[in-house]
């Protein structure tokens, strides 16, 4: 938890393009100039507890052979609502929980609902989690298993959001990607790796990317480590607009993928995700469906069921050293959501 006292007072969220600064209770998701908050906190005094928890724990790192091709299997589907986002969750939970913030909002696909949901519960916030209206069964009755309501909507991810914001009354939206404090549980993560390395960065990391949470989190943990890995983010080939934007090449009609998670039309941070990649000498690739189904069978047939989503990022790592890689690299794949989603 972000501590009461001056290190508090010293954070606030500041607009990226005119540097107009906001309080962190702001029941603002963005500036009144368009542009997108970042959080502004001193890294040397502002402290962060985890006085709500559920039991996080730092998720094993397992060595995974596929053919030739070796690769160290990120656990984050072991986390305890089954999904990476509960890091990001915790952080923010807590944050808000010092802030006094007693009832939220928020939209998401599915496992960000299931992890601010289990949070909320545990620190006795009200919690109302507008979705699609076709994500999975399995992810609707856990969201409304820890008493969270649920707001179904029509045509797709991007009308969720746009409903939340319609309709927040006196809710605090608890956005995972308009608001910073979620990034700040995501970046624990790239701290992990480093320590579970022995104080070195991987030379890659493939991921899963819609709105392009992990990535940003990932960004800024290893950027406050100093060295950058590189980030080689993954989309579906039926739905892949970072793909686009990164590469320069014109838009396609978006379908929909088995991917779930990442069946994201238009990220809200493409700008911040193009500038991660790039930053970090890494890369944008698609996989096709029938890839990602392929990878999904491969992991549960060793013993690890997570849901498509996270199998495409073990397809696309596959289909990126395809013709070999140097037998020293380390490379790190992130299984972000548990197969029982789905």
């Amino acid at each position: 938890m972000f501590v009461k006292g001056k290190e508090a007072i010293r954070m606030y969220f500041y607009c990226e393009d005119c540097k107009k600064e906001y309080p962190l209770n702001t029941h603002s998701y963005k500036c009144d100039c368009g542009g997108m908050f970042r959080l502004h906190k001193d890294p040397h005094e502002a402290v962060v507890k985890h006085e709500i928890s559920l039991g996080e724990f730092v998720t094993p790192l397992v060595p995974f052979q596929v053919g030739k091709l070796d690769f160290l299997l990120k656990m984050e589907h072991l986390l305890p609502t089954g999904s990476f986002k509960d890091r990001g969750a915790c952080g923010m939970i807590n944050a808000l929980h010092d802030l006094g913030i007693k009832k939220i909002a928020l939209d998401s696909s599915g496992n960000a609902g299931a992890s601010m949901a289990a949070y909320a519960a545990a620190a006795d916030m009200e919690c109302t989690v507008y979705t699609p209206d076709d994500i999975s069964q399995e992810k609707v009755k856990q969201i409304e298993a820890y008493g969270a309501k649920i707001v179904k909507v029509a045509n797709g991810r991007m009308k969720a959001c746009a409903a939340v914001k319609q309709n927040l009354g006196d809710a605090y939206y608890a956005s995972h990607v308009y608001n910073p404090l979620f990034f700040e549980g995501i970046k624990s993560m790239a701290h992990e790796l480093y320590d579970q390395l022995g104080h070195h960065v991987p030379d890659y990391i493939f991921m899963p990317v819609g709105n392009g949470t992990m990535l940003i989190g990932l960004f800024l943990g290893f950027m406050e480590i100093g060295r950058l890995p590189h980030f080689v983010a993954v989309q579906s080939s039926k739905c892949a607009p970072l793909y686009e934007a990164y590469h320069e090449v014109p838009a396609s009609p978006k379908r929909t993928t088995i991917a779930e998670a990442i069946r994201i039309t238009k990220p809200k941070r493409l700008k911040e995700m193009v500038k991660a990649i790039r930053d970090s000498g890494g890369d944008v690739i698609t996989v096709p469906d029938k890839d990602i189904l392929k990878a999904q069978k491969y992991l549960s047939h060793r013993g690890i069921y997570v849901e498509m989503t996270s199998a495409a990022a073990l397809a696309g790592a596959v289909q990126f050293f395809e013709n070999g890689k140097p037998d020293n690299y380390k490379v790190v794949i992130p299984l972000t959501g548990n197969g029982l989603k789905r």
